[in-house]
């Protein structure tokens, strides 16, 4: 469903930036996509001094690309969201500014490697525990328990966040790995719940022309059932051949559903294409998982089809969207600049997954290439964005 602000209770004289949870941490999620990948790409291909002793440099940056920024675009989304659901305001105002305050702390203690991780597990972990009672109070107040789905998945990304902490601090031993690998598949497991819920809606109200996607609750279902054992698998059990089986059907069942939801108008639309993309690369993830164990497809690449393709491009394009409809702007034509940013993403997708299949020996430079792109895409979200996120909405209404 499209989420609008048209319940918006807060008061259109409130400085904008504070008025509605997409506002600042769509900005400071895109700020930060920039700044953790600029600094990684100096840390990796530069070779930049960086000392961790609890984590290696590749979990930092796994786990700043999880908790950091994903993180705070679910955080956008979700107040903003369930505001809509509900109807019933979420965290605005000081609220709001103290949520963004305690994610910020922690990031910046986490450019210090793990010399202040305890302080970033602290107000991490406070971050997380505030957001779920922001979303959760609406939630409860409106009695709406159908979405106690979406909250749950948030109780699993702060229990990921902790076991990643512990692990880090010498507490848990496997759990940074736990952390950022199962930080990362909950990641994909929470935008295929919502993109059930919204993309359909999205392509049949934004195409232009009548059409009804197809939709089926055995899919629903399927998909479900096997994402949660493919998520155990992969994180707990070790056995190739269950992730090969359970990996190759859901890429058949989430192929089917996306086949469901094509329709030629789609290309037509960069909010539309961009989502479609994504879960494209998502889909291909689990290809690429299944034939890591038939033709030894290195996983890493299969990893970064979620993380880069698929987390990097939705996120994108959802934050674009958003944040025009919710200031009352034009999704339908967005600004040129949004198929840029989305080109440049799906760009740093390929070089960093496909490219390097056919040519592994230049895995480096086509490293560095997506870093670049990955840069110059969320560069020009927020040069673009950073007034429609400041300003009061365009309609004068709330929000």
């Amino acid at each position: 469903m499209e989420i609008s602000s048209e319940q918006s209770s807060q008061p259109a004289s409130r400085l904008a930036l504070w008025s509605l949870g997409f506002r600042p941490f769509f900005l400071f999620a895109g700020i930060f996509a920039v700044l953790s990948m600029a600094l990684w790409m100096f840390i990796y291909v530069f070779n930049l001094p960086y000392a961790t002793t609890g984590i290696s440099i590749y979990q930092w940056h796994a786990h700043e690309m999880i908790y950091g920024y994903s993180m705070a675009v679910i955080a956008g989304f979700l107040l903003t969201a369930v505001q809509n659901w509900t109807g019933k305001p979420t965290a605005s105002g000081k609220a709001l500014i103290a949520l963004v305050l305690l994610w910020a702390v922690a990031r910046m203690a986490m450019l210090f490697g793990d010399r202040f991780i305890a302080i970033a597990g602290f107000f991490d972990m406070l971050f997380m525990l505030g957001l779920m009672i922001a979303v959760a109070m609406p939630i409860a107040e409106a009695e709406q328990w159908e979405q106690l789905g979406v909250l749950s998945q948030l109780i699993l990304l702060m229990l990921g966040n902790l076991s990643f902490y512990l692990g880090a601090l010498g507490l848990l031993l496997p759990g940074a790995y736990w952390g950022i690998y199962g930080g990362l598949l909950l990641v994909v497991g929470l935008i295929l719940t919502i993109a059930r819920r919204v993309v359909p809606f999205f392509i049949e109200r934004g195409v232009g022309y009548p059409v009804q996607l197809y939709n089926a609750r055995w899919l629903d279902n399927t998909s479900f059932v096997l994402f949660t054992l493919f998520f155990i698998a992969e994180l707990f059990l070790a056995t190739p051949g269950l992730v090969f089986v359970l990996a190759g059907a859901l890429f058949i069942v989430t192929s089917v559903r996306l086949y469901g939801w094509h329709t030629a108008g789609i290309w037509k639309k960069p909010l539309l294409w961009s989502l479609f993309i994504a879960l494209l690369f998502i889909d291909f993830g689990f290809l690429m998982f299944a034939l890591n164990i038939v033709i030894d497809v290195p996983r890493l690449l299969a990893i970064h089809a979620f993380a880069v393709g698929g987390v990097g491009l939705i996120t994108l394009a959802m934050m674009s969207r958003v944040s025009l409809g919710h200031t009352g702007r034009d999704i339908g034509n967005p600004p040129l600049v949004v198929s840029i940013a989305c080109l440049c993403l799906i760009a740093a997708a390929l070089f960093r997954v496909v490219v390097p299949l056919f040519a592994m020996e230049q895995y480096q430079m086509w490293i560095m290439v997506s870093q670049v792109l990955w840069i110059a895409a969320f560069a020009l979200f927020v040069i673009r964005y950073l007034p429609i996120l400041m300003r009061p909405r365009a309609d004068g209404r709330p929000g």
